[in-house]
């Protein structure tokens, strides 16, 4: 939808600008994978490992946004979609800041992963999908969300009673049954560290 009578403004200080004071390129890492799967666990570790080498980082988190921006928001799957839409669009103003953005949600169907790409930019997003299988998510249920949905108290939830579209594309996958936390940071360092970061 196109809004009459909307221009956009132009600054002085630009994205160049703000990476090149940062010494590093604006990115958005987004795990996708079941509830339980380990995807907040994973990017709150990479980010602290980011920050100790002097990144600068935020962390959007599925459960925390929807305190604020997005509490207005239920988990029908349009207002599902429209959480995924308003949070790839913040993901983006924070690139457009030079900020390495770490995004955890379970994000199931590529639809609206290929619209979350499309909205970042392809050159500004990497996927890592977070492959636990259903059995593993059940057995540390976190949350409790499990036995929720198992009981009939949530609806719709993904992995139980609506589907996980298993990803056609990924930069990284990671096998968090097979593998320490610690194991998988370090995959995600060698993938991230070299493509965020800008010479001094």
């Amino acid at each position: 939808m196109k809004l009459k009578n909307i221009i956009k403004q132009n600054y002085k200080i630009d994205r160049k600008k703000r990476e090149n004071q940062y010494h590093q390129h604006g990115k958005v890492i987004w795990f996708t994978g079941l509830s339980g799967s380990g995807k907040s666990t994973l990017a709150n570790l990479l980010e602290y490992e980011l920050h100790q080498k002097g990144f600068k980082t935020y962390v959007l988190d599925g459960d925390n946004l929807r305190f604020g921006l997005n509490q207005d928001l239920n988990f029908s799957p349009q207002d599902r979609k429209e959480n995924l839409r308003r949070t790839a669009e913040v993901a983006k103003l924070f690139v457009d800041a030079g900020v390495v953005v770490l995004a955890a949600f379970i994000t199931p169907y590529q639809e609206d992963r290929d619209k979350i790409k499309q909205i970042i930019g392809k050159e500004d997003f990497m996927h890592i999908f977070v492959e636990t299988p259903l059995e593993i998510c059940e057995k540390r249920d976190v949350k409790g969300l499990y036995a929720k949905a198992r009981a009939g108290e949530i609806k719709d939830f993904t992995g139980i009673n609506a589907p996980f579209e298993i990803p056609k594309t990924y930069d990284l996958i990671i096998h968090t049954e097979e593998e320490k936390p610690e194991e998988s940071v370090d995959k995600l360092l060698s993938l991230v560290l070299h493509k965020i970061n800008l010479q001094k």
